[in-house]
């Protein structure tokens, strides 16, 4: 389905908790506790049902979120049940890895395509401090034994923080290319918590061309990737560069989303959103929910307001990124 952009609307992002195991410094307001109620968020068979709806108006990929989507209950089952949709043709999730190596095998035994994979520092201690007492190496087993199930390809998102990793890009590259994982570096976005972060912390992507020059831009013919992609001269490495802050990508924008309290999202970088869970609840026909699917891909704005000021307040293990 096309909004009133012109753009095609086939891309779902499902955040299905908006808890996590780890409490990155830049998504996890300091002392904040996740104690959402069970019953404020959706289940795992009315997300099933929103995502069936969402195929019946074009949607055919999806990517399941959170939180760390690995935490929630019967995630192995409702991989299964996704992959089994009719219509979808990618299956897409992104973890912090903390559970990967317990979950890799069944993953790929169920149907889910591909992984992406959050990652901020090579080394141990720092990653400790980042997300809040988080071990490295349990992240680290986790993409060895995805990469052994043959769960691919698995891309590595790298937030750029000035003064925490910004000297370590040319180790992520080299460690990208030696473990033959894709790496994609990603401005700090102004959203909840991290709008104070952003002021403080935010480097533009561009320093990873300053810092690598020998990046090439590769030629991608896929429009909708926020990504600009980029290889070695020698033509070894994937590394992408995603700049929300810096550069929009608005024109091309395939997605919307949906958060784990049941708001569809019409953009991640606006507040606007609405409700489908108490409709969901209330009503058994099915065409009443692509009705609201229908109103939502219409209502996506046609860009952020980023340079307006106008940032997300929600935070983003709330969004599902």
């Amino acid at each position: 389905m096309k909004d009133s952009y012109g753009r095609e609307i086939n891309y779902l992002r499902v955040s299905i908790t908006n808890r996590c195991n780890l409490k990155c410094r830049y998504c996890v307001p300091e002392g904040e506790i996740f104690q959402e109620k069970e019953s404020n968020l959706l289940t795992l068979d009315e997300m099933y049902c929103i995502i069936k709806a969402f195929t019946k108006v074009g949607i055919n990929k999806v990517r399941i979120t959170g939180g760390e989507p690995l935490i929630r209950p019967g995630i192995i089952e409702f991989v299964e049940k996704i992959s089994k949709l009719e219509g979808i043709k990618d299956l897409a999730m992104t973890t912090n890895g903390i559970l990967l190596k317990k979950y890799a095998k069944d993953l790929k035994e169920t149907g889910l395509s591909r992984l992406n994979i959050s990652l901020d520092t090579l080394n141990a201690q720092d990653y400790t401090s980042i997300t809040g007492g988080g071990q490295l190496e349990k992240v680290l087993d986790g993409i060895k034994e995805a990469r052994a199930v043959g769960l691919g390809p698995i891309k590595i998102n790298t937030v750029l923080i000035k003064g925490f990793n910004d000297h370590m890009i040319e180790e992520f590259v080299e460690w990208s290319i030696k473990e033959k994982v894709e790496l994609r570096f990603i401005e700090l976005m102004p959203i909840g918590h991290g709008i104070s972060w952003a002021k403080e912390k935010f480097i533009s992507a561009e320093t990873v061309l300053k810092t690598v020059p020998d990046l090439r831009e590769i030629n991608s013919t896929d429009k909708s990737s926020p990504a600009q992609y980029y290889e070695l001269s020698d033509g070894k490495g994937k590394i992408g560069l995603i700049k929300p802050v810096s550069c929009k990508f608005c024109n091309h924008c395939n997605r919307i989303r949906v958060t784990s309290q049941g708001d569809i999202k019409f953009c991640l970088l606006n507040n606007d959103k609405v409700n489908i869970k108490d409709i969901l609840r209330n009503s058994t026909e099915i065409r009443r929910i692509e009705d609201i699917i229908e109103y939502s891909i219409m209502e996506k704005p046609e860009f952020h307001q980023l340079e307006n000021n106008q940032y997300m307040k929600t935070n983003m293990y709330n969004i599902g990124g």
